[in-house]
């Protein structure tokens, strides 16, 4: 058995002390007495795939936590599932002309899929389809109303006379009335982000056919949100004062607005029957119905594996239990408002005791669209992108919207991917490892005398666990991401400064302890990356024979003893090349142009001008001698033009975005030849104009002619 040396041992025992004496999250935790931890994200239409968004924005987040706390041997259920109701499913159907179930059906299975391939660990992730959900839903209905918790209230709601529907807020289009986008539905601006509602909208339409609206009376049971503003207000402002400034902003707004009722029941053919008498034709609401799934949901874990999970009431009903929900800014409301209110009502229930929303993912600086597949789809980034879901977590974690909207490039991608991962994290693994199979065939070596190098290197990496853990404890998943980073970092430093590949020809002895520590730091990194990077963890432990994990063990300087004999070593990671990102752009380049295309409207007609103005402009034909750039003018082409005249004509235009030179010269293209010459900065001067003709969707094409003519030649 390994003695290690005094200064090691004091190290581990100054980082235990630490870490107990440090008031973290934690210890906050255990002053209320937490037995265990209830997880859930929120449930994704089953619309279509899921993307990144969806990932950087909910389950990366809820998956790091959850592996923290199983990592922390603490008692946690990860709940999640396919929200199957509502109107975008139907959407959906309509489009692409089948049943509401068919879509469904098919998109549960890519997005439970997806999270799987991805390593997002629930525990269950079932669908509001369940019969299961749709009897607790209904009884979770039948207790409020029964308890007398709804007004039933008749109202003037959008109606489509042509198909005979009352239409819901998702349905229904129009102009936003805070930013004017035209597009925006009845409950949200996808633009802008605002959440309204169908009386906001300028001009509102039938989202599926365009027919214009009328208001027609219904009946609907609402909750009466306003009978719980004094308590919410309390509960939020007061009692959770530590949540998210985003989350406590946006709720302290609607608060201090002043809450109304809210329907829980909707005029649809799709979902849960409303189980009352006279009401034929409506079903729960899908704000109403889709939490409720997370409930149902454990119910089902629960119910199918009781010698694991337990009661399911354990999980919802016990004070014992924290509650923890990882969701989207546009979900803030129902989330943190809404669902308490109806959880409220029924009396029975826990609260959440802390709601980590995040805000939105861009896409390359565009808002990512669904409804544009202007997106990167999980399931097929898997595919063109093979065995590479860590570098996609790792990515998406360092650039989380946690208090602000971020934005994701491939080329941020492709640069963390080889400048951090590879580079920092995967480099020194490699090198700590390499050298022990060169060295000592794969065997830890023993631990000799520590210099003050050693010293403080060690006294640093001990120190990560506290650090990780409390930002961790705090929901700051991308500053414990990069503390982890740090670990390698330290280690690179190390190895580099120590040179062991050259001290070995001279103190072999000296080297061992290098290398003891180097692959005290990897076991360390294994351990740290756990809840991040799963998969390359994974592969890591099994490098350096590590079969389990425990997150106690962060900061100590004996993961590995001496004598043990590791695995064999790989690349942990991969560089990104520059083909795979191009390939990825230039796809998103092609659904812009698409969408472009698929909403372009001819440009009005200009004002009517006299025959006589029209024949005062000289078009003609000239062959393109010459075409180049023009420096530190990034848009401008010359040209050198052939225009039947010995000395030609040289004409400047705008068009480098559309054209490489190369692709003109030779062509024919048409000009103005009496417009006045034009002056640039530079002192070029252009001799005429020449004619384009603007695509629908922005692109620009020279204009040319059908067969070739002479230089000079005269349109007429």
């Amino acid at each position: 058995m390994l003695t290690l040396h005094p200064n090691v041992q004091k190290l581990n025992i100054i980082n235990f002390r630490k870490n107990n004496r440090c008031e973290t999250s934690e210890n906050k935790m255990e002053q209320k007495n937490f037995k265990r931890t209830t997880v859930t994200s929120a449930l994704p239409y089953a619309n279509g795939p899921v993307h990144i968004g969806h990932l950087a924005g909910v389950y990366v987040p809820a998956d790091i936590y959850v592996r923290y706390l199983r990592l922390k041997g603490r008692d946690v259920l990860f709940v999640g599932g396919s929200d199957e109701h509502g109107v975008p499913v139907t959407i959906r159907a309509k489009k692409e002309g089948c049943t509401v179930q068919d879509v469904v059906d098919r998109y549960h299975g890519i997005i439970k899929k997806s999270f799987e391939d991805f390593g997002i660990s629930f525990d269950v992730y079932s669908r509001t389809t369940s019969d299961i959900h749709h009897k607790f839903a209904s009884d979770f209905f039948k207790k409020l109303y029964d308890d007398g918790k709804f007004i039933e209230q008749t109202s003037e709601q959008f109606y489509d006379e042509e198909t005979k529907q009352f239409l819901t807020d998702r349905n229904i289009k129009g102009e936003c009335p805070r930013c004017h986008a035209e597009g925006a539905y009845g409950d949200q601006c996808e633009k802008c982000g605002a959440t309204l509602s169908p009386d906001e909208l300028i001009n509102p339409v039938n989202a599926i056919n365009g027919n214009p609206l009328v208001k027609k009376a219904t009946k609907h049971w609402y909750l009466p949100l306003n009978d719980y503003q004094q308590w919410l207000e309390k509960w939020i402002l007061e009692d959770h004062t530590e949540w998210r400034s985003n989350v406590y902003g946006q709720c302290k707004s609607w608060l201090d607005s002043g809450l109304k009722p809210r329907a829980v029941t909707r005029d649809l053919d799709w979902g849960i029957p409303v189980p009352v008498e006279g009401a034929d034709g409506k079903v729960l609401y899908v704000w109403f119905d889709a939490p409720i799934g997370y409930i149902s949901n454990t119910k089902e874990i629960c119910d199918a594996n009781p010698e694991k999970y337990g009661n399911w009431e354990k999980w919802w009903k016990d004070e014992d239990t924290r509650l923890i929900h990882f969701i989207g800014k546009d979900n803030i409301v129902f989330h943190c408002i809404v669902f308490p209110a109806m959880l409220k009502a029924h009396g029975d229930y826990i609260l959440p005791d802390n709601v980590p929303s995040n805000e939105f993912l861009n896409l390359e600086g565009n808002k990512i669209s669904t409804s544009k597949n202007y997106a990167v789809w999980l399931n097929e980034y898997l595919e063109e992108l093979p065995n590479r879901q860590d570098e996609l977590r790792y990515v998406l974690t360092a650039n989380a919207p946690e208090t602000k909207d971020n934005d994701f490039t491939w080329a941020d991608f492709q640069a963390r991917c080889n400048n951090e991962l590879v580079a920092v994290y995967g480099n020194f693994v490699n090198r700590a490892l390499q050298l022990t199979q060169k060295y000592y065939d794969g065997i830890v070596p023993e631990c000799g005398e520590l210099t003050d190098t050693d010293k403080a290197t060690l006294e640093e990496f001990v120190s990560i666990k506290d650090k990780v853990e409390t930002l961790l404890e705090g929901f700051k998943f991308r500053e414990a991401q990069k503390e982890a980073m740090n670990l390698a970092r330290i280690g690179n430093k190390y190895i580099a400064d120590e040179e062991p590949w050259k001290v070995i020809k001279t103190d072999p002895e000296r080297v061992k302890t290098v290398i003891y520590i180097s692959l005290q730091l990897t076991a360390n990194l294994a351990i740290a990356f756990e809840p991040f990077l799963p998969f390359s963890s994974a592969k890591l432990r099994k490098m350096i024979n590590m079969p389990d994990v425990n997150w106690e063990d962060l900061g100590n300087t004996n993961i590995l003893p001496a004598g043990k004999q590791l695995g064999k070593p790989e690349l942990l990671f991969s560089k990104i090349e520059d083909d795979v990102i191009k390939f990825q752009m230039d796809k998103l380049e092609a659904t812009i142009k698409a969408n472009a295309e698929a909403n372009a409207e001819a440009k009005p007609v200009k004002e009517t001008v006299s025959f006589d103005d029209f024949t005062k402009l000289d078009i003609r034909v000239a062959t393109v001698l010459e075409c180049e750039r023009v420096p530190k003018m990034k848009k401008l082409l010359k040209f050198k033009l052939d225009d039947g005249t010995p000395k030609g004509r040289t004409i400047v235009s705008g068009i480098s975005q559309w054209y490489e030179p190369e692709q003109l010269v030779g062509k024919q293209v048409l000009f103005i030849a009496n417009l006045a010459p034009r002056e640039f900065k530079n002192g070029l001067v252009s001799e005429g104009m020449i004619l384009s003709a603007e695509n629908w969707d922005g692109s620009i094409a020279v204009t040319t002619v059908e067969k070739q003519v002479k230089g000079g030649s005269q349109v007429c």
